[in-house]
C-alpha cells in the first residue's frame, strides 16, 4: 500500500516533457517534488502562478509565495506571477495539457466528484470545474476507500459533481488504473504487497483485468 508522497511519486512518472501541469491541492501538489530532472515542465497554479519548483525548506520559505492550497512554493528560473483572471484565461484557453486532482469519488465512466460533500462547510467549488473541463489529461490521485472503508471507485458518483467523463486515469494506495473508453476501471499496476483481490474487493464499479498484472516500480 503507498503512501501520499509514493502516489505523487508514481504519477510524476507520467509527466511528459514540455507539459504545463496543474497540481491540485493535497496529494497532487507533492508531484511537484518528483518530476525527474532530465525533463522541462512548466507547473500553473490557478492562483496566479507559473514556474513552480519543489517545495521550499525551511531556510527557503518566503510567505508572499503560495499555491492555490496556500501552502508555500519556489519559483524556477523564467517563473511568472499573474492575477487569477489570466490564470483562469489560461486554463479555459486550453494552454494546461495536464491536470493532477485530488478527489472524494469517480466513477467507472470517468465521472469526477472532488468539491462538496452536502450538509458541510465548503469554501467554494475553486478552479477544478475549469480544469477538468479544460484540460488534455486528467490524472486522480486519490484514497481507494473512504476511511469507513467504502470503495471511492463507484459505478456511479453520488456526491455531487465536478466533471463528466473527463478523468483518464487514477492512482491510489492500491493500484494505477485507466478509465476504458467504453466504461470501466482497466487494472494495469498493483501497490507493492497488494494482491489483485484486495483490489477487486475494494473496487465497487467495474474492474477490467487482463492477463498478468505487475508490481508498481517507484
Amino acid at each position: 500500500m503507498l503512501n501520499k508522497n509514493q502516489i505523487a511519486q508514481r504519477i510524476a512518472k507520467e509527466v511528459k516533457n514540455g507539459q504545463y501541469i496543474n497540481l491540485g491541492i493535497g496529494i497532487p501538489t507533492l508531484v511537484a517534488n518528483y518530476i525527474p530532472d532530465n525533463l522541462e515542465v512548466v507547473l500553473q497554479s490557478e492562483n496566479g502562478l507559473l514556474g513552480i519548483g519543489p517545495f521550499p525548506s525551511e531556510k527557503e520559505i518566503d510567505p508572499d509565495l503560495i499555491n492555490a492550497g496556500k501552502q508555500t512554493i519556489t519559483m524556477i528560473k523564467g517563473s511568472a506571477l499573474f492575477n487569477s483572471a489570466e490564470s483562469f484565461a489560461m486554463i479555459r484557453g486550453g494552454h494546461v495539457q495536464l491536470t493532477i486532482l485530488g478527489a472524494m469519488e469517480v466513477s467507472e465512466t470517468g465521472d469526477i466528484a472532488n468539491w462538496k460533500i452536502p450538509g458541510k462547510m465548503v469554501k467554494g467549488m475553486g478552479g477544478a470545474m475549469d480544469l477538468v473541463a479544460s484540460a488534455e489529461n486528467i490524472i486522480v490521485a486519490m484514497q481507494h476507500c473512504s476511511r469507513d472503508g467504502q470503495s471511492k471507485l463507484l459505478k456511479k458518483c453520488t456526491l455531487p459533481i465536478t466533471g463528466l467523463q473527463c478523468v483518464k486515469k487514477i492512482v491510489t494506495d492500491l493500484a494505477v488504473i485507466e478509465i476504458l473508453p467504453e466504461g470501466g476501471f482497466k487494472l494495469l499496476e498493483r501497490a507493492p504487497g497488494v494482491s489483485v483481490d484486495e483490489i477487486k474487493s475494494k473496487t465497487e464499479g467495474r474492474l477490467v483485468i487482463e492477463g498478468e498484472v505487475p508490481e508498481m516500480q517507484l
